[in-house]
């Protein structure tokens, strides 16, 4: 597996990474099981269709809170992407963030040094979040990407949160970061 689209709602970015990375293996993990459904028929159809451009991606319905690393060996993953994660207001409902420190942690051991991590959100108090705990752990370095990266570009323009916030005129804040090589 290189990239891992989680919360992967219905599918876009998984479709749009599918012509940029041809040779790449690509996964939406979704824990709602009809949107996972739904991706898993849209990628069914597309399959039908572009056999070529659409036999490397793949959606799995799962809690990645509670199984990511079962499903991914040490240092296989290239790319992590975290796109309009829920935000989760309640300061007792912090520990539920996708972005947190024992989160991190996991997606360190996962990422092949070098790997990235891209994420995206409308809620300028969860960016300061996600922020502060990249910027805080050991295992991350920020990189300073913008829209030439074409991850970020797929990432800002192609999912369907991307797509409504654009559309009501809100914010996007996205960050990128890198694993260290020690």
């Amino acid at each position: 597996m290189s990239i891992v689209d989680i919360g992967c709602g219905y599918g876009g970015l998984l479709f749009a990474l599918a012509p940029l990375f041809p040779d790449k293996l690509i996964l939406g993990m979704e824990i709602r099981d009809k949107l996972a459904n739904f991706v898993g028929e849209k990628i069914s159809g597309m399959r039908t269709k572009e056999p070529q451009n659409y036999n490397h991606i793949g959606v799995v319905r799962t809690n990645t809170m509670r199984h990511l690393c079962q499903y991914f060996p040490k240092e296989s993953l290239e790319i992590i992407f975290i796109c309009f994660p829920d935000p989760h207001f309640k300061a007792k409902n912090y520990r539920r963030r996708i972005i947190n420190t024992g989160f991190l942690s996991e997606y360190a051991y996962l990422l092949k040094p070098k790997g990235r991590i891209y994420c995206i959100t409308d809620v300028l108090e969860l960016h300061e979040w996600h922020m502060e705990h990249l910027r805080a752990h050991d295992m991350f370095t920020e990189i300073k990407a913008g829209e030439e990266d074409p991850c970020v570009k797929v990432m800002l323009n192609k999912t369907e949160e991307g797509q409504k916030v654009e559309r009501n005129k809100g914010d996007k804040y996205y960050g990128v970061f890198e694993k260290k090589e020690f």
